[in-house]
């Protein structure tokens, strides 16, 4: 155990001594006020150790939890002169076992899009003061952005240098909504989608960072940027969504009737946060207005009880909560065509029209499209298929209803909202009026048709899955 130890001065009247211990890195202060002050940190947090020759100077830096939030600790302390040969063995020791053991590059390089304006515009202030020191206490290097305008980033990605570890966005849905459509019109697009896509929340809707790290740590901004530092990649199909002859990728949800209301019809609200959903909910239960429109879907499953099955039994033969998964292969062979060919079908085979009256549709890939709404709790990243929930005609007690444990995805069990996996929809609006929302974005209400790519975009993930915790039930017996 002497080789795992190394202790340091950090003061005149304190020192430390840490020690790499099978799964994580130890660190015991002595000080003249608080003579013993212990660290247990977890091979995960633990985002650099470096020793200087020339200073005789060793550095850790790491993660820890404090009031629920993880916070950034760097400690920097002077090793005896005697020391010196072990101390830089050691600090390499610790990067080879934190980073290396699990396939993870170190010093990552970043191409990061901030945007200003999203959300409650705290976005520069968030990424100077938590983001950027982060980052730079992980060794990595980085080029920064921050965009003027709507659509400024999906123009710049058209045309990126491909040579980026990760592209960061420091935004909510709507900035990796603008990088995927970027990476679709690159003049090289599967390699443009084979660079990961890492989101820190700050917008007002953050349902990707949600589905990469839970509800707990969601909305942790410095969550986030860890999983940017040491996540995996993890491939996720994508969604190629039609109307009028144009596509439009999507990545995360498509929505209507009470769903876009609260989403693109509160819009004017996005400076209360993820609050602005809520009221656009509770507004819509008085109101209960239908959606005027024609739903017809490609079905592949609609057995509630396997879909939960089915994802639970994936959960458990996948990786347990923060190991870290293997990388996948450089070779990985996608499943789909040319992704900057329009892909507008016009066969009539094998179609199903749904026969009730429509409160909302909402269609989408990932768990979590709020903090408080799992709405597509069986949902996985690359299966190739559309998760699709309608509500039908209910009474205003069963919409309060089928929102009671939203936040766990129990509305999935509602017996009035219809829950199915399909390879492609439809729809067909039956008036003018209404409100389409296409990742949170504002789309023309007209006809459109959705259907799926399988898993050529990028994500970074610690799990190697959608991180929701959703439970399966079994079914009732016969009669």
């Amino acid at each position: 155990m002497q080789g795992k130890n190394l202790s340091i001065q950090i003061g005149p009247l304190s020192h430390a001594k840490f020690v790499l211990n099978d799964g994580s890195l130890s660190l015991q202060k002595y000080t003249q006020s608080k003579p013993d002050i212990h660290h247990d940190i977890g091979y995960r947090h633990v985002l650099k150790a470096s020793f200087d020759d020339d200073t005789c100077a060793l550095t850790v830096a790491y993660l820890t939890k404090k009031k629920k939030a993880l916070h950034l600790v760097v400690v920097e302390g002077k090793v005896d002169q005697s020391q010196a040969e072990h101390a830089a063995e050691w600090s390499e020791s610790v990067m080879k076992t934190v980073y290396d053991a699990f396939g993870i590059k170190r010093s990552r390089r970043f191409m990061v899009f901030v945007n200003p304006y999203g959300g409650r515009k705290k976005a520069v202030t968030i990424f100077e003061k938590k983001v950027e020191p982060t980052l730079k206490a992980a060794g990595c290097s980085f080029k920064v952005h921050f965009t003027t305008h709507q659509g400024q980033a999906q123009t710049m990605c058209q045309t990126l240098s491909l040579d980026f570890d990760a592209v960061i966005t420091v935004s909510g849905d709507g900035l990796v909504h603008e990088i995927l459509n970027g990476f679709a019109q690159h003049e090289d697009p599967i390699t443009a989608f084979s660079i990961p896509v890492a989101p820190i929340p700050t917008g007002s809707g953050n349902g990707l960072c949600l589905n990469l790290l839970g509800r707990e740590e969601g909305l942790d901004v410095l969550a986030a940027t860890l999983n940017a530092i040491k996540g995996q990649p993890m491939k996720v199909d994508i969604l190629a969504f039609t109307q009028g002859g144009k596509r439009t990728i999507s990545f995360m949800s498509q929505a209507l009737g009470l769903m876009a209301d609260l989403d693109v019809g509160t819009d004017n609200l996005r400076w209360m946060g993820e609050s602005r959903f809520l009221y656009g909910l509770l507004r819509g239960i008085l109101t209960k207005k239908k959606s005027p429109i024609q739903l017809s879907y490609k079905l592949a499953e609609n057995d509630k009880y396997k879909m939960a099955s089915d994802v639970a039994n994936r959960h458990h033969t996948l990786t347990g909560e923060h190991i870290l998964p293997s990388p996948l292969s450089a070779n990985t062979q996608y499943s789909f065509d040319d992704i900057s060919r329009e892909r507008y079908e016009q066969d009539e085979e094998g179609w199903t029209i749904f026969p009730h009256p429509i409160i909302y549709l909402y269609a989408g890939k990932g768990p979590y499209v709020g903090r408080d709404f799992m709405a597509f709790p069986v949902s996985v990243p690359d299966d190739g298929l559309i998760d699709l929930t309608v509500m039908t005609d209910p009474t205003r007690g069963d919409l309060f209803a089928s929102m009671d444990g939203a936040h766990e995805g129990k509305t999935y069990w509602h017996p009035k909202v219809h829950y199915v996996k399909a390879h492609s929809y439809r729809v067909k609006p039956l008036q003018k009026d209404g409100h389409l929302s296409v990742d949170g974005e504002p789309f023309p209400f007209e006809e459109f048709e959705v259907e799926v790519y399988k898993n050529p975009a990028t994500l970074l993930s610690c799990y190697g899955r959608y991180a929701a915790k959703f439970e399966p039930r079994a079914p009732p017996l016969s009669a």
